[in-house]
């Protein structure tokens, strides 16, 4: 786990290359406490190519640095992530003569492309960003994992491009200018993060997830090498997928327990966390160390539900309590560690949870992804009654309900998945947009027709149509899956997973110098997982249901069917409490109200919420990490 960057350029002094490239690499620091590693390729007329890297050792701590290069040194490679199945990937490799100076499964990596080219990543199972330096042809290669577990961004400069982890070293190079970029705001206000490819910077992309990039003779080319397909549907009794669905998700974990360094497991309280925790208490023979965050807001808090996980497994468990004052503080930390426009309140919690847990391991695995590959969602089995509730009168859907709603305060005190009111007053949004934006639907902090009252004119003309709806409609339509469902899991594994759910897994645990690792989201088990019929998937109002049934027989009681809750932080009671003061100062006075937003909209939406006549909570959460962010990179504009 680790940091990389670099560039490939037709211009600059061999001195200019090496000085850039360490600037670069110096703002990875963080992801890779444990070593660096920089490499210059420079070429005769000027210019040359750059792999830097910053190491966080996991595995083969003593000969594992990077760059790493082939026998011949034609071929150098950075590289972040973890490969789990590269011990079988190295025997055959062996077998054809290939000579290894590292046990690393970095050095693997670039034996393969020997063998395969860029088709080699289609080998790879596990989490990657890599670059691959080829000086015999000049050619500079780009991979990104299948869901963007391991993060990656370029920019074009003169002459070829430059890339990195994060945006900030994308940045530091000086041919590449913060510029914003209005359409990914838009999109952030609805989506709570910026979809991929965008960044929130004009010129700054992200490879998107599953994709690999190739620049040779001054062009560049990015292809898809990996994609979820969802049929043909697989066949057999509930009971025996079940029990394969039990030896694929066994098998996942266990390939993670690999490393050299100590690991444990993040406890959220909810279905796939405990999963992954009681897979791993069956594997080793030592209690697996267990951690939870909670807040001192009991309604918001599932430490208790993390609790019964580790009693039952006998883990060695710790909590953290999180309140508002750390949430006041860590917001700016989360925006810099992201360096983009983010919302999920979750994110937060994360921070502190992943840089607590780092005093005890390096390693930790999650739950991520069980909810996009087996249907984890309330909105999954709340669609279907919407499109019912849209063929009623439109008197009824349109007026009637709506207004009734809109008199029913919404409660700020429990999470939204708990408060009835709070999907009462989606109504009306849920019938006026189609199924395959459900995201949008039911978790949109600002819906399309929102957005266009709280815009400047000036901004929503800059930021063009910015149509999250459309996004998901042809992300959906791509999947060519013949369920309804099945293509909003396709949508969202698509968008929302690599732009929230992962952006925040890998930065807040980076941040701290902590690897994750999601079992789930392992390619073998996703494809699977992918082909199940959709009735073993969502039955009635149950989601994941054949993982449920799978481990059903050692879970605690009130796990295995308890319904699925969003890792909620209580932003409601903090913007009308403590934090009130704070948010009102920042977005009167800041660049949101001047530059993005029609201050009257800002202060109606402070107002409103801070007299209870409306619950803004989250609206004013990712209005005040907009600012943040804005301060942060275009303070001087």
């Amino acid at each position: 786990m680790c940091g990389i960057c670099g560039f490939l350029t037709d211009q600059g002094s061999p001195e200019t290359l090496a000085n850039i490239l360490a600037a670069m690499n110096g703002r990875l620091a963080h992801r890779g406490p444990d070593g660096e590693g920089l490499f210059c390729d420079a070429f005769p007329q000027g210019g040359g190519a750059a792999l830097g890297h910053r190491r966080l050792a996991i595995i083969d701590l003593v000969t594992g640095d990077q760059p790493l290069f082939n026998e011949t040194r034609t071929l150098t490679i950075v590289f972040n992530g973890e490969i789990y199945n590269f011990q079988e990937l190295r025997q055959e490799l062996l077998a054809k003569g290939h000579v290894f100076a590292s046990r690393s499964d970095t050095e693997v990596i670039i034996h393969l492309y020997e063998e395969l080219g860029p088709a080699c990543v289609a080998r790879l199972r596990g989490m990657f960003a890599l670059a691959i330096w080829d000086s015999a042809r000049r050619e500079l290669f780009l991979a990104r994992d299948p869901f963007g577990k391991k993060p990656l961004y370029y920019a074009a400069i003169p002459g070829g491009l430059a890339f990195g982890s994060e945006p900030k070293a994308v940045l530091t190079h000086p041919a590449v200018t913060a510029r914003l970029d209005a359409e990914a705001v838009a999109h952030y206000l609805t989506l709570q993060h910026v979809p991929e490819p965008s960044t929130g910077f004009i010129g700054v992309a992200s490879l998107p997830a599953g994709h690999t990039l190739l620049r040779r003779d001054g062009r560049t080319h990015i292809e898809r090498f990996f994609r979820l397909e969802y049929q043909p549907k697989l066949t057999g009794s509930v009971d025996a997928l079940a029990a394969e669905l039990r030896e694929r998700v066994t098998e996942a974990v266990r390939l993670r327990l690999v490393a050299d360094v100590p690991l444990g497991a993040h406890l959220s309280g909810g279905v796939d966390s405990a999963i992954v925790t009681a897979v791993m208490a069956g594997l080793t023979d030592q209690p697996v160390r267990t951690f939870s965050i909670g807040f001192a807001e009991e309604a918001f808090s599932e430490t208790p539900k993390a609790r019964a996980v580790a009693e039952r497994f006998g883990t060695r468990h710790t909590e953290f309590i999180v309140g508002f004052d750390e949430a006041r503080s860590v917001m700016e930390a989360v925006v810099a560690a992201t360096d983009m426009p983010f919302a999920d309140p979750s994110a937060l919690a994360a921070w502190h949870l992943c840089r607590l847990t780092r005093e005890h391991v390096t390693v930790a695995l999650n739950g991520d992804g069980g909810d996009e590959m087996f249907a984890g969602y309330q909105r999954y089995w709340l669609d279907p009654l919407a499109d019912a509730y849209a063929r009623l009168p439109r008197i009824l859907t349109r007026r009637l309900v709506p207004w009734l709603a809109d008199k029913i305060p919404a409660r700020g005190d429990v999470p939204v998945e708990a408060d009835w009111r709070a999907g009462l007053k989606r109504l009306a949004q849920a019938v006026s947009l189609p199924r395959a934006a459900s995201l949008v639907r039911w978790g949109s902090y600002f819906s399309p027709t929102d957005r266009l009252a709280l815009l400047r004119p000036e901004f929503a003309k800059a930021a063009g149509p910015a149509d999250s709806v459309a996004l998901y409609e042809y992300t959906a339509a791509a999947s060519k899956a013949d369920a309804a469902l099945d293509a909003s899991l396709f949508a969202d594994a698509a968008i929302y997973l690599p732009g929230d759910l992962l952006v925040k897994a890998d930065r807040m645990a980076m941040a701290s110098g902590l690897e994750g690792r999601s079992p789930l989201l392992d390619t073998e088990l996703a494809a699977f997982a992918a082909r199940l019929p959709v009735r073993l998937k969502l039955r009635g109002l149950t989601g994941k249901y054949l993982l449920r049934r799978a481990f059903a027989d050692c879970l605690p009681p009130g796990i295995a069917n308890q319904s699925k809750r969003g890792f909620g932080l209580p932003v409601t009671g903090w913007f009308r409490g403590p934090l009130r003061e704070f948010a009102g100062d920042l977005l009167t006075n800041g660049r949101v109200a001047r530059d993005v937003a029609r201050p009257e909209a800002v202060a109606a939406i402070l107002d409103a919420h801070a007299a209870g006549r409306a619950d803004h909570g989250k609206r004013i959460f990712a209005l005040v990490m907009l600012e943040l962010w804005l301060r942060r990179f275009f303070a001087a504009r």
